[in-house]
């Protein structure tokens, strides 16, 4: 699910499982202005925080696809997805960026 919240309001994942680049541990998070304040065992809910319960889930940064073919002509045919379609299916899956793929053509430096 999608919250979106007002300016200054705070979110906290109440006990799931934190998973980034190196290790995953139990633990809460605490955003507000759609950053990360604090992650830490038993947080302090705000007053009027929106509070979700988190435990059996994993919670992830979004994921980077490093290789998009997005608008590109290739071989007399062109993709479906233009960047912002791709990018709108990309989000919906949890992907928050992307590195669309360069092709060269003859001549071009890189």
């Amino acid at each position: 699910a999608a919250y979106v919240l007002a300016n200054g309001e705070y979110l906290l994942l109440r006990g799931g499982t934190v998973v980034n680049h190196d290790h995953q541990s139990l633990a809460d998070v605490l955003i507000k202005d759609d950053i990360i304040q604090f992650v830490g065992l038993n947080l302090e809910v705000p007053h009027g925080a929106t509070v979700i319960d988190a435990r059996g889930k994993l919670v992830m940064p979004g994921g980077i696809d490093p290789h998009t073919h997005l608008d590109m002509p290739f071989m007399g045919a062109t993709s479906c997805d233009n960047f912002y379609s791709g990018q709108a299916a990309a989000l919906a899956g949890g992907t928050t960026m992307h590195i669309d793929f360069a092709l060269p053509v003859e001549q071009d430096l890189l």
